[in-house]
């Protein structure tokens, strides 16, 4: 544990979801391939539509509308709607056929291995101050057992810009009626995390499984109040 700046008492902590409280790599990865698979089962005209193919196409809808990258699964539906028009389907179809893949990517999304010390911290840190999830992502806490232990989720979208914009950090003060310098968000991400809590009000606590050097990190741009390397670290503070 490494601290850059003076801790504060900490009355509540916010938590990202993916890469934070478990390993997202094998779920996204095995994520693409069930939904890309249900894609190309779709229609006979998608049958070998590839994955370089699709992404083009999101790409396309990020350039024309930038403001759909704050909800990634409303980007993700409107880019495989767009790949059924593409391939000639009617309007109507398109529209059905996203929510049919999108369920197929959603039942998948949330089928996450969440590790034992993540279960034993959020549960012994939920017996004494709040917690709360803050994604940018479109996992669902509740599908991996992970709901219990959060006051609320908020994710990017419904419930305002993608961190490391301030929406969800400001809707989770609000909600939590606390202070801000009062709240600790811990996360992997240098910007989404670090840099959006800081410049919000929060306290930031970085977690480095992986033991890189922050003075070192491109994506360094302004420091945590401390750095873990274990998730189980946060009991201490508490």
């Amino acid at each position: 544990m490494h601290f850059y700046r003076p801790l504060r008492p900490v009355a509540a902590m916010t938590f990202d979801l993916d890469d934070t409280l478990y390993d997202n790599y094998p779920v996204i990865l095995r994520t693409t391939q069930e939904s890309h698979s249900a894609l190309q089962a779709y229609h006979p005209a998608l049958k070998n539509y590839s994955v370089a193919q699709y992404q083009q196409v999101r790409d396309r809808l990020l350039a024309a509308e930038p403001e759909i990258y704050h909800d990634v699964s409303e980007w993700r539906r409107r880019a495989v709607e767009q790949v059924m028009l593409d391939a000639g389907l009617p309007s109507a179809q398109a529209v059905s056929g996203s929510h049919d893949v999108m369920a197929v990517f959603a039942r998948w999304r949330s089928e996450i291995e969440v590790p034992a010390e993540t279960h034993a911290t959020l549960a012994a840190l939920a017996q004494r101050i709040p917690l709360v999830a803050i994604t940018n992502g479109n996992a669902e806490p509740h599908l991996c057992g992970l709901d219990k232990y959060f006051q609320f989720t908020l994710r990017a979208g419904p419930d305002g810009r993608a961190k490391p914009y301030q929406d969800m950090y400001d809707v989770a003060v609000e909600r939590l009626n606390l202070p801000a310098e009062s709240i600790l968000h811990v996360g992997d991400d240098l910007i989404t995390d670090v840099a959006g809590a800081i410049r919000s009000g929060m306290q930031a606590c970085w977690i480095n499984p992986h033991q890189g050097n922050l003075m070192h990190m491109k994506d360094s741009r302004l420091l945590p109040t401390l750095e873990i390397s274990q998730l189980a670290s946060l009991t201490a503070l508490i």
